[in-house]
């Protein structure tokens, strides 16, 4: 849950600019033509519907289960040192998440009528799937603030590489190398990682939610800073609604807030039904999708489907990984049993050391986190084998006498909030677990 910095208003408190604080109230004002300027926020939420999971779910988050596949901690598979030492773990989950996989919700779709509709102002988003854009949303009114799969590049020399190319690699969880002569660097997606900077597009624009008259948040867990900070820079008596599992950030500390908890497309309906456009939203909607994929969606149950899915694709892989050790463990212990027994008389054992990992599946307190839309179960890690295991324990290794330290410092990434100028205590703020240096935002606003 978001960092929350004031006290929830009171159920007496009168809201400043909606009648109530109800989706009734919020679509009046959207009929009646006061709001015109609708600023958009998005996370991994709004696209579990179609089949992805989020980041941070405790059983069915990315995180969790890929700290389960023996990573030296879930994060790593968006490490950019991690990446330059080992690509294959990410190019793994790459295949599952690859635009073409999935399909729009009927919330993605709700956002696309809204920019239909000219009322659509500027959209956030912490998704990498570009699922906005298959809905049909354009892509000059998309923040895509940790990148996405619609382009890649060199990681050292930035060289853009061919989309046909990197289909055919992702497709094979194989790592591109750069085509640019005497470079041979690794090629990824334009997906931030933990090391690297935010997108120019998301700071050029960072200002845009106090341009708005109405905030709608929708499926994030208001955790990853700077984009954790966008709602309270709306303006005093602006209204924002919030779809969500649960609250989040400081929604709940204004007068105008909006609080609609539960799955989103289920909140989105709801506001459809009271704008009078559901007929239009779901036929927009299945046209995207089919009548198949639609009633797919409509008929999943996100949380058993996923964790269903996952804890058979893990036992698979941890099948798998305890046939390769215990073979190679046989060797050893066959190798070393004629001298052990000459010299103590007894037989060998081989202790076993568990991977470094989160235990109960709660998210790392950290500030800078990817937007882990944890792919909850699609993850098909298929011909992941001891190699790409090995390579992650050495990494882990090397990194023995810092990484206990650095997990508890909250320095895997370099997010920094965005501090706006003119903003006032709408301003992005810092969490006190953060210890970035603000003055590379600062260059970069």
């Amino acid at each position: 849950m978001g960092q929350e910095t004031s006290s929830m208003v009171s159920e007496d408190t009168r809201p400043d600019t909606l009648s109530d604080r109800s989706i009734a109230a919020v679509a009046d004002m959207i009929n009646s033509r006061r709001a015109k300027r609708i600023v958009v926020m998005t996370g991994a939420g709004i696209s579990t519907a179609a089949g992805i999971p989020d980041f941070r779910s405790p059983k069915t988050g990315l995180y969790h289960n890929l700290a389960r596949l023996q990573l030296p901690h879930p994060e790593a598979v968006f490490d950019i040192d991690f990446f330059r030492n080992n690509p294959r773990p990410f190019y793994v989950l790459a295949r599952e998440l690859y635009p073409g996989n999935f399909h729009p919700t009927v919330s993605h779709a709700f956002v696309a009528l809204l920019a239909r509709r000219k009322l659509l102002r500027m959209l956030f988003t912490q998704n990498i799937d570009c699922l906005e854009r298959v809905a049909g949303v354009p892509s000059d009114l998309i923040v895509e603030a940790h990148g996405s799969f619609a382009t890649q590049r060199c990681i050292d020399c930035k060289e853009p590489f061919p989309d046909l190319e990197m289909r055919k690699c992702v497709d094979t969880a194989t790592a591109p190398i750069c085509k640019r002569d005497g470079c041979k660097g690794l090629v990824k997606p334009d997906i931030v990682f933990f090391g690297e900077q935010l997108p120019e597009t998301f700071f050029n624009n960072a200002t845009v939610p106090q341009e708005a008259d109405l905030v709608i948040v929708i499926g994030t867990s208001l955790q990853v800073h700077p984009f954790a900070g966008l709602p309270r820079l709306a303006r005093d008596k602006v209204p924002r609604l919030l779809f969500n599992m649960e609250q989040v950030g400081d929604f709940g500390t204004r007068a105008d807030d909006v609080m609609c908890l539960g799955p989103c497309d289920d909140g989105i309906r709801k506001l459809a039904d009271e704008l009078g456009w559901r007929d239009e939203l779901e036929e927009l909607w299945v046209g995207l999708v089919g009548d198949k994929e639609a009633e797919k969606q409509r008929s999943r149950k996100p949380q058993d489907a996923v964790d269903d899915e996952l804890d058979e694709l893990v036992q698979e892989v941890e099948q798998k990984l305890e046939l390769s050790e215990d073979h190679d463990d046989n060797d050893a212990i066959a190798n070393a049993e004629p001298q052990e027994k000459k010299e103590t008389g007894v037989s060998p054992t081989v202790p076993y050391s568990p991977p470094t990992q989160s235990t109960d599946g709660a998210p790392l307190d950290r500030e800078q986190k990817i937007p882990t839309q944890e792919p909850e179960a699609n993850i098909d890690v298929g011909a992941a084998d001891e190699s790409t295991l090995s390579a992650a324990r050495d990494h882990s290794k090397a990194d023995s006498d810092t990484k206990e330290k650095a997990l508890e410092a909250s320095q895997v990434a370099t997010y920094i909030p965005v501090q706006v100028e003119g903003a006032g205590s709408n301003s992005v703020q810092k969490d006190d677990q953060s210890t970035s240096d603000s003055k590379d935002t600062q260059s970069a606003l």
